[in-house]
Formats: structure tokens, C-alpha cells, sequence
């Protein structure tokens, strides 16, 4: 009766209670079905959004003065860590770049923080000057186009880093038949990176602990084709140093006509398919932490049904690989993509035009 009676006097309590409870239990079906989907980050998003509800007014229901006043100075230091970082972000883009140009290679792809930092500062110095004040009404309603579209793209740059993270936590299940490792380019044409060495590295890993396990040996599938400046093909490559790393010949495969993240997807299935006789076999593929959720999109588009495990890399090397993922991920979607923000400059132009025609109507009047 205790419960009933304190759930009779928060009904407010009681109804967040009910939608906590109905959004936990749809992001986790969703995620757990099927972890290759956007739309887990918009469900995860709105449960913690619920979840924060939840707690303001169980924590504000119990009339606890210290608990309320500790709970209040946790949400200000949150906003105020935000703040800090929105405010500061320009600077951390000019860091992580000092460290890239450093130690990476000095290409575009490796230069987008630093263009990123560049492209904040202009934003400060535009909304510190206010230039807008001087412009005509629909003018400044037109301006509003650039403003609204990049709301929506860090809207979906969140929901790209929230699927990221929660991807990392994908279960493993060590009873794999076959184990792709994804391609990346060769050093002098004929040797593996350390980028690349780390992916088979991991597969390695993971087939030891599967064994460790009392589970069947899995099969490497190494995957990448032959560029026109390598002596032999990224997957002979792979195999080569998984050998030198232990690993039985009879239990690799090469797949080495591939040229992007969709081919190696699609080509590893039908060499598994081929080998194994059906396609009822159980895989995992390995690339980099941040690389992927972009990869098992592709998985999904090629048919494939395999998960993802990532493997180390360098926290400086994150930032602009994160970037160049979310633009491959954007561009898998651009259509959709497009649509929205030609609705919203549609919108925009027609709201200025209005706004031009009641100002032409007010003068002639």
C-alpha cells in the first residue's frame, strides 16, 4: 500500500515510470535485434532524456533538501562542462591537429580538425560582431538557412556518435565460423601498417579466446585488394603476417579483389558462402574502433550478417577518422539527407519572401 499510495501522489513520477520503463525496453529490443541501425541512437537519445526526468522528480519528491541541493550543483557542473567545451572546442580542433601533423602524414583527410578549428573561430567572430543588425528583415530571415542546417547536421553527427559508442559494446559471442579482417594500405607496397597490423592482431585474439573457449577454430577471411602502387595484394599481405604470427595456412582465406569497405562486405560473404556451403555461418570482421559502425552499414547493405569488433587506435588519430566516418555516413544517406535540408531552405526563402512582400505591402500603404 506504501507504493501504491506514493504512486497515487506523483503522478507524474508514476507516468515517466511507465514511458522509462517502455523507452528502455524498445532501444534494447531495437539495439539487440539488430545493433546496425541509426534509429538506435534516437531511441537510446530519448531514454536518457526520460531517464533525466525520471530523476529530477523522484529526487525532488522526497523533500530531501541536501539531496535536492547536491542534485542541482551535478546538473549546473554538467551544463557548465558543456559550455566549457562548446566554448573551448576550437581550441581542442587546433590540439589534436598540432599532434596529427605531427606524427601523421599531412593530407587533407588528416587536416580536418584543423579546418574544423578554423571554421568555429569564424562562427565566434561572427556571432561576437553581429553583423546581422545591419541587415534588412528578410535578409537576416534568408541568413537563417545556414544556422538551421547546421543544427541539423550536429543533430546527426550526434546520433552517428552515440550509434559509435554504443556499437562498441556489441556481445562478442566467441562461437564464430569465420573471422574478416579488413584491408587497409601496405607500407612499401608488400608489408602490413601497424594500423593494419593491430586489426589482425585482434582477430587473432579473438580466435585464441574462442578456442580458450572449447569452441571449433575459426577461419580468417583477409580481405583487400591490390592497389596500383603495391607489389601484392593487401590480403596476401594480411595473410603473410598472420602466418609469421602462428596462424595456420589451411585456416585462411584471401578475398583480394576488393576495393572499398562495400566489396570487401560482399566479396568475404560469397568466399564464406563457398567455403562453408550455405549461408548459415556465423562471422565477426575486425577494422578499427572507429571504423566500425560505418562498416557493418556496408555489411548489412551487402547482405551479410556480421558484427563488428574494433581494435585499438591512437586517441590523437580519433577526431578527424570520427569526421571522415560521419561524412561516409552521411554520403550512404545523402539523399535523405538532402531532402531535409532542401525543405529547409525552401522554407527559409519562403519565409523571407513573405516577409519582403509585407514590408513592399506596409511602404506602398
Amino acid at each position: 500500500m506504501t507504493y501504491l499510495h506514493f504512486f497515487a501522489q506523483n503522478r507524474e513520477f508514476s507516468y515517466f515510470s511507465i514511458l522509462l520503463t517502455i523507452s528502455l525496453f524498445a532501444f534494447l529490443i531495437s539495439w539487440l535485434v539488430e545493433p546496425r541501425r541509426l534509429i538506435n541512437g534516437i531511441l537510446f537519445t530519448i531514454f536518457l532524456i526520460l531517464l533525466a526526468a525520471w530523476t529530477t522528480i523522484m529526487i525532488f519528491s522526497t523533500h530531501l533538501k541536501t539531496l535536492q541541493m547536491v542534485y542541482a550543483l551535478l546538473v549546473l557542473g554538467f551544463f557548465f562542462l558543456v559550455f566549457v567545451v562548446i566554448a573551448f572546442s576550437w581550441l581542442f580542433c587546433f590540439w589534436n591537429a598540432y599532434f596529427v601533423w605531427k606524427y601523421e602524414s599531412h593530407t587533407l583527410p588528416n587536416l580536418l580538425t584543423l579546418l574544423l578549428g578554423i571554421s568555429l573561430i569564424m562562427v565566434w567572430i561572427i556571432s561576437l560582431t553581429g553583423p546581422a543588425r545591419y541587415f534588412p528583415r528578410w535578409l537576416n530571415a534568408l541568413l537563417t538557412t545556414a544556422p538551421v542546417i547546421a543544427v541539423y547536421l550536429l543533430f546527426i553527427m550526434y546520433n552517428f556518435l552515440v550509434n559509435l559508442l554504443l556499437y562498441q559494446f556489441v556481445p562478442r559471442h566467441y562461437n564464430q565460423d569465420y573471422l574478416i579482417v579488413l584491408g587497409a594500405g601496405l607500407l612499401h607496397g608488400e608489408v602490413v601498417t601497424p594500423l593494419l597490423a593491430a586489426r589482425i592482431d585482434r582477430a587473432i585474439q579473438f580466435a585464441n579466446k574462442q578456442e580458450l573457449k572449447g569452441r571449433k577454430t575459426p577461419k580468417f577471411i583477409m580481405s583487400g585488394g591490390q592497389g596500383g602502387d603495391e607489389k601484392i595484394s593487401e590480403a596476401q599481405a594480411m595473410a603473410n603476417y598472420a602466418i609469421s604470427r602462428g596462424i595456420d595456412p589451411k585456416d585462411i582465406l584471401l578475398e583480394d579483389q576488393s576495393k572499398n569497405t562495400y566489396q570487401n562486405m560482399l566479396f568475404s560473404k560469397e568466399i564464406a558462402i563457398q567455403d562453408y556451403g550455405n549461408s548459415n555461418f556465423k562471422a565477426k570482421f575486425f577494422s578499427n574502433n572507429y571504423h566500425i559502425f560505418r562498416a557493418a552499414l556496408y555489411a548489412k547493405m551487402a547482405g551479410l550478417r556480421a558484427n563488428g569488433v574494433g581494435c585499438y587506435t591512437r586517441l590523437y588519430f580519433l577526431p578527424n577518422a570520427i569526421i571522415r566516418e560521419f561524412a561516409g555516413v552521411f554520403v550512404m544517406h545523402k539523399k535523405r539527407h538532402f531532402i531535409v535540408i532542401g525543405l529547409i531552405t525552401i522554407f527559409c526563402v519562403v519565409q523571407a519572401i513573405l516577409i519582403a512582400l509585407n514590408i513592399a505591402k506596409y511602404q506602398m500603404m
